[in-house]
C-alpha cells in the first residue's frame, strides 16, 4: 500500500506561483508513475501532469503546458508540482496519484493510489 498526502495548496492571486508536494509513505515510489489531477466545482476530475517512473518523461495537459512543472525526488519519496502564472481557471482541488504502470496515463482508472487532495484557489 502507498499512502499519499498532498500539501502546499492555498490562496494565491492571478499571476502568482505555488508548489504542491505529494509525500508518499508505505512503499518507495521509485517504481511508480506519478500524476497530478484536479477537480473544479461542477467539473469532472482532469489530468494535469504526469511523470514516468524513471523521471525521464513528463506529460502535461495543454491548459498547463509551459506554466506547470512536475518533478520527483525518490530519495524523499515526494513528487512536486510547480505552478506558475496561475489564473482563476486553475482553481481546483489537486490530487496526487500513483500507479504501477509502464507509462503515464491521462485517465484516472489506471492509477492505484490517490491522496485526499489539496485546495488551490486563484483570485483576481
Amino acid at each position: 500500500q502507498v499512502q499519499l498526502v498532498e500539501s502546499g495548496g492555498g490562496s494565491v492571486q492571478t499571476g502568482g506561483s505555488q508548489r504542491l508536494s505529494c509525500q508518499a509513505s508505505g512503499r518507495t515510489i521509485s517504481p511508480y508513475c506519478m500524476a497530478w489531477f484536479r477537480q473544479s466545482p461542477g467539473k469532472e476530475r482532469e489530468f494535469v501532469s504526469g511523470i514516468g517512473w524513471s523521471g525521464r518523461t513528463t506529460y502535461y495537459a495543454d491548459s498547463v503546458k509551459g506554466r506547470f512543472t512536475i518533478s520527483r525526488d525518490d530519495a524523499k519519496n515526494t513528487v512536486y508540482l510547480q505552478m506558475n502564472s496561475l489564473n482563476p481557471e486553475d482553481t481546483a482541488i489537486y490530487y496526487c496519484a500513483a500507479g504501477a504502470l509502464m507509462k503515464v496515463f491521462t485517465t484516472e482508472g489506471p492509477y492505484d493510489y490517490w491522496g485526499q487532495g489539496t485546495q488551490v484557489t486563484v483570485s483576481l
